[in-house]
């Protein structure tokens, strides 16, 4: 009996013990850990301390992300992002990364560059790695690990960027459902909508564009018949345009650290989604939400991954687009329109003025889990996303520079034969290729292995005998954006 006794009083003491060390810590003491309180944050260090799990180490990050760095930072570390430590601007001038510039000796002693070294060292201790205050070098190691967050991480997340601006905190409710790591989703630099979204703008006939060259460039959208272009001096200072063509609602999503233009149709059947810009990242690509249920979507995806949608399996339909020259666009389209600089906002539309020095180097303002070295970070790729070239194919990345090589390319994506046909202005058109093979004649002519002569129109190819191979939606990104997302990507460079 007392042998018996004394087992089930270790089994309960077994019980009791595991209940502590399963407890989490409550996530306000994240939070505190920040403070530049050193008693506040060393009282809330020594309360996760006990319960620590490596799973709270990008808690941890986060909060020192907001701190300024107790040292001259490398252009490649975080050195503090504005916003709780260092006050916010609305709209911070877009086209350069957050202040990444030395600090003076002031801010070096300031209590909170001193909070900020707490917490490395405290994370140092904790999982035994030796990433000093490299920030980015702790992401990089969080993101290699399981992903087994705080249970309240999401809340966590929202009320700390809910600092920056209170709207955050709807984007991460209690217990919201998530397809992605919460880890991984970044603050932007500004507010929702910071990045104004152009609501129905104004736009005018190609006669009356005089401000726009020959050369400068133009994502070109077409549908039913009407033509449209929307300029990138225009579109990226706003990074998305809702607008109709062609009797169709479109939201115009341009995700610019990405390097990327996607038409999306604005409903899902008979459902009505009105987008804005979340200012917050994945992967450095732009998440989106929808002001009806305030989930969070892919950009690039089109699909809800945060919020009471994120299970919906919900999809975005989208349409073709084209990267090309003013000049070659309004020449195939004259009777296009294009956005006019009258836009409701005060910005400099001049020729490459917004993220000039981003588009200038191969550096990212953003980093991802693993880079693709087959192509550098900016090169940018022509892609065919998995819902185009079949349910369970691998998507189909091809280099730009290879198009320019080879105007008419046939490939096999998915069980699907198809030919990319580039223009001299550079826009590539994927089409269906049929049973045949296409190739340039010598007066630049489409034509197939029997001499037979095709038309290359916006909708589709068009052959002898009235033989019609529709044109496949495809778009350009940039290769690090794309592959971060689709790591199975099958390259053709």
């Amino acid at each position: 009996m007392k042998a018996t006794a004394a087992v089930a009083g270790l089994v309960a003491l077994s019980s009791s013990l595991a209940a502590v060390v399963l407890q989490d810590p409550p996530w306000r003491a994240f939070v505190a850990a920040s403070s530049a309180d050193r008693r506040q944050s060393e009282s809330a260090l020594a309360e996760i301390a006990p319960m620590w799990r490596d799973g709270y180490a990008s808690m941890v990050v986060d909060v020192a992300r907001f701190l300024p760095a107790a040292r001259r930072p490398s252009p490649q570390d975080d050195a503090g992002l504005p916003g709780l430590a260092t006050g916010f601007e609305d709209e911070p001038p877009q086209g350069t990364p957050p202040d990444r510039g030395d600090f003076p000796a002031a801010i070096r002693r300031s209590p909170e560059a001193e909070a900020r070294q707490r917490l490395v060292d405290f994370l140092g201790r904790q999982t035994r790695q030796r990433h000093g205050d490299d920030l980015r070098a702790w992401r990089r190691w969080i993101w290699a690990q399981p992903y087994e967050p705080h249970p309240d991480y999401a809340a966590f997340k929202g009320e700390l960027y809910a600092r920056i601006d209170p709207r955050f905190r709807g984007f991460f409710p209690a217990g919201v459902e998530s397809r992605i790591r919460l880890d991984e989703v970044d603050w932007g630099g500004v507010t929702v909508n910071g990045i104004p979204p152009l609501r129905f703008p104004k736009v005018i006939p190609a006669s009356q564009a005089s401000w726009l060259r020959d050369g400068h460039l133009v994502f070109g959208v077409l549908v039913n018949g009407e033509a449209r272009a929307y300029p990138t001096r225009i579109l990226a200072w706003h990074e998305m345009a809702i607008d109709r063509l062609g009797g169709v609602e479109l939201t115009i999503v341009y995700c610019t650290l990405c390097g990327t233009v996607i038409p999306y149709d604005s409903f899902i059947g008979e459902r009505h989604f009105t987008f804005g810009t979340s200012g917050l990242l994945y992967r450095s690509n732009k998440l989106m939400f929808d002001e009806e249920t305030r989930s969070l979507w892919s950009s690039l995806e089109g699909v809800p991954v945060i919020g009471s949608l994120a299970r919906s399996g919900f999809r975005l339909s989208f349409r073709p687009v084209v990267t090309t020259t003013w000049g070659e666009w309004r020449r195939d389209h004259p009777e296009t329109t294009v956005l006019s600089l009258d836009t409701g906002f005060t910005r400099d539309y001049s020729e490459g003025a917004a993220y000039r020095d981003y588009f200038a180097t191969d550096r990212l303002m953003f980093e991802v889990p693993e880079a693709d070295t087959r192509l550098k970070n900016k090169d940018e790729v022509l892609v065919l996303r998995p819902e185009v070239v079949g349910e369970g194919a691998s998507p189909v990345a091809i280099a730009v520079a290879r198009l320019k090589r080879e105007p008419v390319l046939a490939l096999d994506a998915g069980g699907r034969r198809l030919v990319v046909v580039t223009s001299k202005g550079g826009a590539n058109a994927v089409y269906e290729r049929g049973a045949g093979d296409f190739r340039l004649s010598a007066d630049g002519t489409l034509v197939d292995t029997v001499g037979g002569r095709w038309t290359v129109t916006p909708e589709a190819l068009l052959g002898p005998a009235g033989v019609r191979l529709a044109r496949v939606p495809a778009h350009r990104t940039f290769w690090f954006g794309w592959v971060a997302q689709h790591p199975d990507t099958v390259l053709i460079k």
